[in-house]
């Protein structure tokens, strides 16, 4: 408990009028110091945002972060647009909200205009979380174009005078965004390059070609990059290409997470080599699950760790295809405990230090015909499966359990 939050988190509660909201918000109309408001996990009717609205203006002062994930579940489609409208309107006039979590809220073409009407203005905004929204690549598009709008806006508030921070961090998740979003996806991380520090982008069905023009048209320009989370898209041999020749740019990065990507055993190998090659001395964390790599590139991977990245900590390896038993991999997972013995803290938690559970490994192909062909027919089937899941997504009503660190780190707590 404490006097700077406001909470309703996850309570259920069905709010349709002003009336319905008046007995859950009295402290909140009574503080007057509020910094952070959780309103997540319940479902908000039209005039119950317009009341609701009238609050958020009334701390436009104090209000500095706040969390709107899943507030329309079971609301008319076109209940949401309205709504949304109401509370992204009030949060303008926040001068200092540097924070906002919408996921799990539907975004598609059809209730996408409040959102990017407010992301093309709101110059106070530092940090955005947009995880299981329905996009699909149209909306996703108009999304970051209001982004590139946003470094307009926030270049021309410089001008003037007015204070206006980098945005740093972007979750952009389950989205659909595929390869058509890409274009604009890449010009907006360009727009904001000199700030971005954090992109996480898993699970969206992109595929090499977009994935090559993020990286080299985008990204690359992005150089105080700490965090990347590509997980659960598709890379192949083009996209690992691409991040191999950017990846040595980004000498503050810290994390990188690659998980189920289809990189291959020749594409991790080039990946390795990278990362052996350049400035990484930061790199900490490497999330490699499901990608086909070798023994070959567990040789690769080690003597990266050993020579070019001192700080790394953490690698998750599996569902490759090497032995558990392998030398190398028996050397890297020394390496790391050596440094967790030097490095670490009783506290520190289990899955930070070392390597993870390697309980499905794959047997690696002695044909590489054979695993040329392989490795075709599991895109194909990949694509697949993508498409099935992206087309079978419930949003906003399911929550994502790791959306990002910010969104953890969000108070949850009561006045």
């Amino acid at each position: 408990m404490t006097s700077k939050s406001f909470s309703l988190a996850a309570k259920g509660l069905k709010i349709n009028t002003a009336d319905d909201l008046q007995s859950h918000v009295a402290s909140l109309i009574e503080s007057k110091d509020v910094t952070h408001i959780d309103l997540s996990g319940n479902t908000f009717g039209v005039p119950a945002c317009k009341a609701l609205a009238s609050i958020l203006s009334s701390k436009s002062s104090t209000l500095q972060s706040i969390d709107l994930h899943d507030i329309f579940t079971s609301r008319l489609l076109e209940e949401i647009p309205p709504a949304l409208s109401s509370l992204l309107n009030a949060l303008l006039e926040c001068e200092r909200l540097h924070t906002i979590d919408l996921s799990d809220n539907a975004f598609g073409l059809n209730t996408k205009d409040p959102l990017v009407d407010f992301l093309s203005k709101h110059t106070p905004l530092q940090h955005l979380i947009l995880n299981n929204n329905g996009m699909g690549p149209i909306a996703g598009t108009s999304i970051a174009n209001a982004l590139t709008s946003l470094a307009a806006r926030k270049a021309e508030a410089r001008k003037e005078g007015r204070e206006a921070p980098d945005l740093e961090s972007i979750v952009c998740g389950r989205n659909r965004l595929e390869n058509g979003s890409m274009g604009a996806w890449a010009k907006a991380y360009e727009a904001h390059k000199s700030g971005i520090k954090s992109v996480k982008m898993t699970q969206n069905g992109i595929r090499q070609e977009g994935i090559s023009h993020l990286l080299r048209s985008g990204l690359s320009h992005c150089k105080d990059l700490e965090v990347l989370d590509m997980q659960d898209n598709t890379f192949t041999l083009m996209g690992a290409g691409a991040l191999s020749e950017v990846v040595p740019s980004w000498t503050k990065l810290r994390e990188l997470g690659v998980g189920d990507d289809l990189l291959g055993a020749s594409g991790s190998i080039k990946l390795f080599e990278a990362l052996a090659k350049g400035d990484t001395k930061s790199v900490e964390v490497l999330r490699l699950q499901y990608n086909d790599i070798t023994s070959q590139g567990v040789k690769s991977l080690l003597q990266a760790a050993k020579h070019s990245m001192p700080k790394l900590r953490r690698v998750e390896l599996n569902g490759n295809k090497f032995d558990e038993d392998d030398l190398s991999i028996g050397a890297l997972a020394e390496l790391l405990g050596e440094r967790r013995d030097a490095e670490g803290k009783d506290d520190d938690p289990e899955d930070f230090w070392g390597l993870d559970e390697l309980d499905e490994l794959e047997e690696e192909s002695s044909d590489e015909e054979d695993e040329a062909a392989e490795e075709e027919e599991k895109l194909e089937e990949r694509i697949l499966e993508t498409a099935d899941e992206v087309d079978n997504e419930p949003v906003a009503q399911r929550k994502d359990p790791d959306v990002d660190e910010l969104a953890g780190a969000l108070e949850k707590t009561e006045i």
